[in-house]
């Protein structure tokens, strides 16, 4: 019999919570918030970023820093998402009080993202000079996106470590040391990139290295909670290694998120790219559209992480009743807050838009983008919330083939052909809401007619 704390029962709150226990409306609520915060932390320092490099270097700085987030998420995307099919397993083996294989996935977990951090490290350096080129940006903005790019990926290790090291708290059911980590992380990058592009007056490329080095504090606060002693995921240095087992599950679970993150990603450079097309206006303005569409992100991202651990844990302890009125109670959370978001995009975009832009063009641009898409944000919650729950079921490839059919295919399949007929940017906009609303329509049948709930029983009888 395991002496582990878990396998006794005996969960301390402050290092780990079961999400098995108590009513699924404030669990999911209480789990979901400091995500929330966590992310309004992480939203609000990368809008102070955009502000201080356009206020201290100018819109072609900011166009290029902006026009490059797409490709950026592509190629880190899929090593974050792999990830988490690691938290899928915690979540899992944490609701079965099973200590021992809970264990064996956080070490693996951590050697995976160390290989794949490196590797992104590598491949983000070497490419830099190629992508501006690729991604069609205005001559007068690949000056500066070279070097940013390079020193970017240069702290690629430590934003993959810190996701990694973030989900395997969450997957125990401890979401606040990651807010209080990544306030910190916020505080110090914004203050950073104050300090280095004002009073230093430097260029560029220390808007990168602040964000590395604030990356690294982050992951590193992390790392110091992980190796603590008596607590259920401790991690320690002898058992970095491998398990043959926790591998296998964790890609089973984690490579399709991260190939669907990476489709989505696709389909988001393939749109920035077409914007670009259209001169520095149309990618100054989508960049600052961009911007105040990731508020819109906040309850979404936050709910669809809490349903997937939720849903991991209670179908891990076979709680099936308390997993369906969870999933239900977060999917109209989300979808509430996020067309609350929405609405206030919509009606505020002007002065939203010229935090960023000052150029009456370019904010005329971005006003119209929001004016398209910030009334179906709803829709974007609620794919993203039945994405979440499949995670959280073991159902990974559902996710990742509707959105690879909708959102990378027949999206970049609609661009395609609307370019043609009319080389209007309004056309580009509507590619959003249209594939949200498909996939939504989807996603909405099977979750209604599936068997999603016994996902992982059905695994478990086939290997057997």
């Amino acid at each position: 019999m395991s002496d582990s704390p878990l396998a006794a029962g005996a969960v301390r709150k402050r290092d780990a919570t079961l999400l098995t226990q108590g009513n699924p409306r404030r669990v999911i609520t209480s789990f979901a918030f400091p995500i929330f915060l966590s992310q309004l932390f992480q939203q609000l320092y990368n809008t102070a970023d955009a502000w201080i490099v356009s206020t201290y270097l100018g819109d072609d700085a900011f166009s290029a820093v902006a026009s490059l987030g797409s490709l950026v998420f592509l190629m880190i995307s899929f090593f974050v998402g792999a990830s988490m099919g690691a938290g899928v397993v915690i979540s899992r083996y944490f609701g079965a009080r099973d200590p021992e294989n809970l264990s064996k996935a956080v070490h693996t977990a951590v050697v995976i993202s160390l290989l794949c951090g490196l590797t992104l490290t590598a491949a983000g350096v070497v490419l830099a000079p190629h992508i501006p080129v690729w991604m069609q940006l205005d001559e007068a903005v690949r000056p500066y996106a070279v070097p940013y790019l390079r020193w970017y990926f240069l702290g690629s290790v430590a934003l993959v470590m810190y996701n990694t090291f973030k989900g395997v708290m969450n997957a125990v059911g401890d979401s606040r040391r990651p807010l209080y980590y990544l306030i910190v992380s916020s505080v110090t990058n914004v203050f950073l990139d104050w300090l280095f592009l004002g009073p230093m007056g430097l260029d560029i490329r220390w808007a990168a290295i602040a964000t590395g080095i604030a990356q690294a504090f982050s992951a590193l606060l992390c790392l110091k909670q992980l190796v603590k002693k008596n607590t259920v995921y401790a991690l320690r240095w002898s058992r970095l290694r491998m398990d043959a087992r926790s591998l296998r599950e964790i890609l089973r679970y984690g490579l399709p998120t991260g190939v669907q993150n990476s489709v989505i990603g696709l389909a988001n450079v393939m749109v920035q790219s077409n914007i670009n097309t259209f001169g520095k206006l149309g990618t100054a303005a989508c960049g600052a559209y961009a911007k105040v569409e990731g508020f819109a992100f906040l309850p979404i991202t936050s709910f669809s992480m809490a349903l997937t651990t939720y849903i991991g844990q209670n179908l891990g302890a076979r709680e099936y009743d308390r997993a369906r009125k969870g999933a239900r109670f977060g999917i109209i959370s989300s979808m509430v807050l996020a067309e609350i978001i929405g609405l206030i995009v919509f009606f505020f975009a002007e002065p939203l838009i010229s935090l960023f832009v000052k150029g009456p063009g370019a904010i005329r641009i971005g006003v119209r983008q929001s004016h398209t898409e910030a009334l179906f944000f709803c829709l974007l919650s609620f794919s993203h919330c039945i994405a979440g729950i499949c995670r959280g079921a073991g159902k990974a490839f559902v996710p990742m083939f509707v959105m690879l059919a909708i959102w990378c295919v027949l999206r970049i399949t609609y661009i395609t052909v609307a370019m043609r007929i009319d080389h209007n940017i309004v056309l580009l906009f509507w590619a959003y809401p249209i594939t949200w609303g498909i996939s939504s329509f989807i996603f909405l049948i099977y979750y209604l007619k599936s068997d999603w709930i016994h996902g992982f029983e059905k695994k478990q009888s086939l290997r057997s």
